[in-house]
């Protein structure tokens, strides 16, 4: 885990009863990761369920990861809300990637509201197993 540190999305501050109930008042919400490492990369396992691949923007900048991803709910065609809890909502969440991360090879893939990320290693920071000689 010393390759991915974990950073705070940043939060709006509270909203005003009037804010709430305009749309950019919404906070991201955090989605839950899984993050496993394997010899030559991490793989994160994002869960974004309700976003598609063309609402969700993946960035790096100055060694930090960003994954975003809108869910916008169609309003069933001449239907009008009296109540909603369903609505659209906004994920995010940052990473703060180590200097043993190839920010150029990392790939991304989304799966069923699953966002597959690979960071592979740099070369020189790869595990490999050294053959030991006797004299």
């Amino acid at each position: 885990m010393n390759e991915v540190s974990r950073q705070q999305t940043r939060q709006q501050p509270e909203a005003t009863s009037q804010e709430a109930r305009e749309p950019q008042a919404e906070l991201a919400m955090q989605p839950p990761v899984d993050i496993f490492e394997a010899d030559n990369a991490l793989h994160l396992l994002v869960d974004m369920p309700g976003v598609t691949r063309d609402a969700l923007r993946i960035e790096v900048d100055n060694n930090v990861l960003s994954l975003e991803g809108d869910i916008q709910l169609d309003m069933p065609e001449g239907m009008s809300a009296i109540y909603a809890e369903v609505r659209a909502q906004r994920y995010a969440r940052r990473f703060t990637l180590s200097h043993e991360i190839d920010s150029d090879a990392i790939a991304a893939r989304i799966d069923n509201g699953v966002v597959h990320v690979t960071l592979p290693k740099k070369q020189s920071h790869h595990r490999r197993r050294i053959e030991v000689k006797s004299a």
